[in-house]
């Protein structure tokens, strides 16, 4: 599929911090990655948005992600949880979910791997550092990358 042929692909965000939402969001934009941007608490949160469930039951406003940007700490349902059973739902496991942590655990990357996400990534502390992120992710994932329709 040519580049000029390419749906937006909406992007999904899992992640208790509403300091790192907003500023992956701020990020996104100032990279100019402007794609359709939700986020969510927790993981629970998640699987209902995925899933078309309770707040999340409106597909037209609220289409499955193209891409999953997750958080590994939160509350209620953490991320290594939620991989699993994301990767495990013949309906959910291709969508690409990138791991996006302040943990630089090894046993978190390997967990994480060994789970099935398609990338492992440490959250920058710096705005900027953030930035260089969200246009390298945004060149990798929305441009380069062939996704699977949605």
């Amino acid at each position: 599929m040519s580049k000029q042929t390419r749906k937006p692909v909406v992007i999904l965000m899992a992640d208790d911090d509403e300091d790192d939402v907003v500023l992956t969001r701020d990020a996104l934009q100032e990279a100019r990655v402007i794609n359709e941007f939700h986020s969510v608490p927790d993981g629970e949160k998640l699987l209902q948005f995925l899933r078309h469930e309770n707040d999340y039951a409106n597909r037209k406003d609220l289409p499955l992600p193209g891409l999953i940007l997750l958080d590994l700490n939160m509350p209620k349902m953490d991320g290594r949880t939620v991989l699993k059973i994301i990767k495990n739902d013949p309906d959910l496991r291709t969508i690409p979910v990138v791991v996006l942590t302040t943990s630089d655990a090894e046993e978190d990357i390997i967990r994480s791997y060994s789970l099935g996400v398609n990338s492992y990534i440490r959250k920058p502390v710096i705005f900027s550092a953030m930035v260089d992120l969200m246009k390298t992710l945004g060149t990798y994932w929305l441009e380069i990358v062939e996704l699977p329709p949605a």
